[in-house]
């Protein structure tokens, strides 16, 4: 298993919305530490960041919270063009307004017509919010880009299970083997309010993936 953020100095989950970090060993104490400096270093590093949609939560600020998820929703519609005449893009906005995190995330996906099982060519986001939220963007980033579609979605389904473990981690060492870096985010599956943060990306990129998977049935 690759660690995104060894060598970082750490940081104290009780300043990110996470409680208190108390643990029954050192072993523990060791492993949420590293778990700490990775998600850290990866919010910092914003793999997959670009810059193409507006701070819908700015603009909606003063609004209702329901015009805000129907411009939001509008946003996650809009039209842009792939890069390549045989790959098929989606969009999807996803918004957290616990928090205040929001995402766009833009997908590219092959079309098949090569003979190749169809994959994510291209993944990119733009949005802000809580150290966790891009932590787990960056991570997700890395995870599935250049990954066939059938990949990336066991790889979501497996982060998934991973949040609803309320701390325990997958049963399977193998399963979390596969999610790489994700992992850190085992300790954020006890806090409710940390685990919309860390899914936030996952949820744009398969609603942004089934965008484009439609496109390329139609």
């Amino acid at each position: 298993m690759t660690m995104f953020g060894a060598g970082m100095p750490g940081f104290g989950f009780p300043h990110n919305g996470f409680g208190s970090t108390d643990s029954a060993s050192d072993d523990s104490d060791g492993m949420e530490q590293m778990y700490q400096e990775v998600i850290l270093e990866a919010s910092r590093a914003r793999h997959g960041s670009a810059n193409f949609a507006p701070d819908l939560a700015s603009e909606e600020s003063e609004k209702a919270d329901s015009t805000a998820a129907d411009s939001a929703a509008a946003q996650g519609q809009a039209s842009f063009h792939a890069s390549h005449e045989y790959c098929v893009p989606g969009q999807a906005h996803q918004f957290n307004p616990t928090c205040g995190d929001e995402v766009t995330v833009r997908v590219e996906l092959s079309d098949g017509t090569d003979g190749k099982p169809v994959s994510i060519r291209s993944l990119e986001w733009d949005g802000h919010g809580c150290s966790i939220s891009q932590a787990s963007l960056s991570i997700m980033h890395d995870l599935v880009a250049g990954k066939s579609l059938d990949e990336a979605m066991h790889l979501a389904d497996l982060f998934h299970q991973l949040m609803e473990s309320r701390g325990k981690g997958l049963e399977s060492d193998a399963d979390m083997d596969e999610l790489e870096d994700a992992v850190a985010f085992q300790g954020a599956s006890k806090y409710p309010m940390r685990i919309k943060c860390a899914l936030l990306g996952w949820e744009g990129l398969k609603a942004s993936a089934a965008q484009a998977l439609a496109k390329i049935n139609d």
